[in-house]
Order: C-alpha cells, then structure tokens, then sequence
C-alpha cells in the first residue's frame, strides 16, 4: 500500500509503502510472545513500513514525524477495507550505516534491537550479508501484542486464520502411534500403489486434527502441505525421482467411497483410548445429530460425552428416515449400560425409552417442547413445579419417596428420567406394554411397592398405577 504526502497548494512531499511482514523475526516474536504456529497463522496482522522517502528540497521542520503520525492514523483502516481486516502492528528496517531512526524513536516506534544479517534472496531462501539492520515496532491499536497472542482472535481478527491453509502440528511419535491404529483396517484395493490404505486414513485423520477441510480438495491441499519427512512417516512409497508424492484429489474421493467405515472408527476409536484414556462411565453421554458441513444436507447422528467429550459412535442418518430409529441402531453400538443418555426433544418417544433401560441398561433425560403440547399440558398439570424447575429431593412425598432414603436419593432431577436398576416385579412406568395392569407396582414411601390399584394414564400416554411421580421410572 503506497501512501503520499501533499503540500495543501499541490506538490509531493513524502511517499510511504507497506507491505507484508518479514515471516522470522527473534526480538519481534519475543516482543510480541507468540508461538511459532501463531506466528505462521497471523502474521498478516502485521506489516511492515519497506519505504520511507521525503523528497529532496521539499523538507520542513518535523516533516517526518507529521507526515507519518497521519499515515499510521489511517493505515489499520485503509488495510481493512482493501484487505478485509485491520492491523495491529508495525514493523521497519532501519541500517545504522546510513540512518539513525530518529523520525521513528520520535513518532514512539520501539526499538527492539539489531536482526542477525539475513536477508530473503529467493522464494525460501536466505542469505547472510552481514549488515544488521535496527528493528523497530509500533503498535497500531490498544493491547495489539495481547491480542495477537491471544488463544483465539476476536471475530474482527478471526478472518485472517481462516484464510491460512492448516498444517500438520503432530510430532514424529504421534504421526507414528496414529498410523499404527490404522494398520488394522483391511485394505478394499487389489492393486497398492504408493499410497497403502493406512496412510491415506493418517492423513485424513491429521487433518481433522489439525482443523484442515474434510473435503476432497480440502485434504488434497493439506497432503500437499506435507513435509518430506512427514509423507516418509506416512508410509507414502517413494517415486521413480526419489520423491514422496502427495495424493491427488481423485484419490482420496475413491477412498472415501469404498473404504470401510465400521474398520475407520473402531481405529479411531482404539487412538482416543490410547491418547486420552477410556471414557469416564458417570459422565452424561450426549447423543444429537448435526449436518456436516458441505455435505449437501448429510446428517450424522454421534454420541460423545458431555464432559470430556470423548467420541463414542455415530451414524449417517438418510433421506428415507429421521434421526429416530438411527438413534436405537446407535445406542446397539455404544457402549451405554449404567450411564444417563441425554437426546432432544425429537426423541421422546416411549418406544425409546424402553428400549435405552430394558435392553441397554441405561438411563435417560428427554426434553418436553412445545411441538408435544398434550404431553406439555400434563406435565405441567401433574408437576406444577416443572416450570420453575425443581431440585433433587422436592416433590419426593408425591412420589411416594421419603427424602434421604436410598430410592429417593436415587431420584435424578428433571422429567423423563427411567431408572435403570429395576428389582424383580417392579416395571418403569413407561407405557402400555412393560406389564399388564394388574401386575405393575410404583414405590411407595411404606414398604417401597404398592400393587394392585387403578391404573391411570401417565404423562407418555401408557397406563400406570397410582399418583403420577414427578420423574418417570420412580
């Protein structure tokens, strides 16, 4: 960006030209306190002042200063709109054997110290010539080195990042360990050229990893950016010029295809177990399903934890169905006994319901909206206080729990809650078809069950004994 200084009568005073910043600078990334990957990703927030020229017999007294404190005023918002974002720093060169600096010192540049003599000859290459030169900074808004080293930029800044193609940041034993799991899936080609199957999975898993697109093209442009190195620990065979190639588009549309999907995830799955340990069993287990992104409306259905968000499973939910009966496919294949599953309100289903306690041992929250206004209107009517909420241990006495009892301090707050450790003779009150009426039973604050008495309609539309609880299955 060229900027000139006019006299108001016409005729040139100065000229100013910025552009990018130098990629490796010592004393400006210790300044700032960036990392490295930082360093690589936002370095567009900063730029650098190449050119300061005032023109010879056209000076005055403090014409430098003036001419550049104008300059600086207005140069984050010149950035902005001719680039898209603003900036943050400024950085300049200034060599000792011919200038002093004083027009920075005086403008309130900071001098951070002399460079070590390298300059850019070549795309990436560097030179040593020998002449430091004295780098001086200044900052172009409030707290800029805090927001530049930031562990995420603001949404104004964010932008910049986005434009950055990802790179693998995993070490030597990572990339190793990661390869390793995917030796285990089977290989669908006859023929295998210089990309065995375990390496193409490694690369798309690295780059979910690194935060790259999981595009064809996407995963292309991230192999391309690949070191030598880390294509060798890949396991990518070498060409007949000696190189490691990186993988094509077409190549990784094929795998996508036809690879195994059952073989990827259990290897994904043996990787977190190995990284980050088995999944805690009391945290809530999360199941809901989202679009993945530019897929044309492709939703996946997954189950994580709520806590540590570890992965557990998920599946592809069709054009033909809805996430429903893909939900109880996918609770077949997560290991979900003894632990509380959570699913929105699509899922309120007593056919759900009974099959996450009565088969898979487990318990469940569901949600009550109003797109269910019967149930809505008998929730609210048998539980006055569900819209206020209610703690752990209110409401017991309706439900014939005595507070600080074992069964009642069993109880989990909110509505639809099936208790999973159901003794001998006692059904959840889930619905018409756990029992025939005249054998269900519902605690009691006596002797804990009570048989035998008019059935009535619960609040999922079943029959059940007695009072309606204030959580179901107690």
């Amino acid at each position: 960006m060229y900027y000139v200084a006019e006299r108001p009568s016409g005729g040139w005073l100065a000229i100013f030209v910025f552009c990018t910043a130098a990629k490796h600078l010592k004393a400006r990334d210790e300044y700032i306190g960036w990392n490295v990957e930082q360093r690589r990703r936002r370095l567009s927030l900063v730029i650098n002042n190449s050119r300061f020229l005032i023109l010879p017999k056209q000076g005055f007294a403090n014409l430098g200063t003036c001419v550049m404190k104008l300059a600086l005023a207005r140069l984050a918002a010149d950035w902005q709109a001719h680039y898209g974002h603003p900036v943050l720093l400024v950085e300049t060169f200034v060599d000792p054997q011919w200038y002093t600096g004083t027009v920075y010192r005086a403008g309130g540049w900071i001098e951070l110290g002399l460079t070590s003599g390298w300059g850019r000859c070549a795309r990436e290459y560097y030179e040593k010539h020998n002449r430091p030169k004295r780098l001086f900074v200044r900052p172009l808004a409030k707290h800029a080195c805090r927001s530049l080293q930031a562990a995420h930029l603001k949404p104004a800044l964010a932008v910049v990042e986005a434009k950055v193609r990802p790179r693998c940041t995993l070490g030597y034993r990572e990339v190793r360990s990661l390869v390793a799991e995917f030796k285990a899936a089977p290989d669908y080609r006859k023929w295998i050229g210089r990309y065995p199957l375990w390496s193409l999975l490694a690369i798309v898993a690295l780059a979910s990893l690194c935060g790259a697109g999981r595009g064809q093209k996407d995963l292309a442009l991230f192999a391309q950016g690949l070191s030598k190195a880390q294509r060798r620990i890949l396991g990518i065979r070498r060409n007949a010029a000696g190189a490691y190639p990186a993988p094509s588009q077409p190549t990784f549309s094929r795998l996508l295809a036809q690879v195994a999907g059952t073989e990827v995830e259990a290897a994904i799955l043996r990787f977190q177990e190995k990284v980050r340990g088995a999944s805690p069993q009391e945290e809530i287990v999360a199941v809901d399903g989202k679009e993945a992104r530019r897929s044309q409306g492709q939703q996946i259905l997954s189950a994580v934890t709520a806590g540590s968000l570890h992965y557990l499973g998920s599946l592809p939910v069709s054009d033909k169905t809805n996430e429903i009966p893909v939900a109880r496919e996918l609770f077949k294949k997560v290991d979900i006994c003894g632990r509380l599953v959570s699913l929105d309100a699509l899922h309120t289903q007593t056919e759900t319901a009974q099959e996450l306690v009565l088969e898979h041992g487990a318990d469940y929250v569901f949600t009550v909206k109003g797109n269910q206004g019967g149930l809505k209107r008998r929730l609210q009517k048998v539980l006055p206080a569900a819209e206020a909420g209610f703690s752990p241990s209110a409401q017991d006495g309706a439900c014939g729990l005595e507070p600080g009892t074992e069964q009642g301090a069993r109880r989990i707050s909110g509505i639809g809650v099936m208790r999973r450790d159901l003794r001998a003779g006692v059904f959840p009150i889930c619905g018409a078809g756990g029992a025939p009426e005249s054998t269900r039973q519902r605690p009691s604050a006596g002797n804990g069950l009570v048989a035998d008495e008019p059935p009535r309609r619960n609040i999922l539309g079943g029959a059940m004994a007695g009072q309606p609880p204030a959580v179901l299955g107690n």
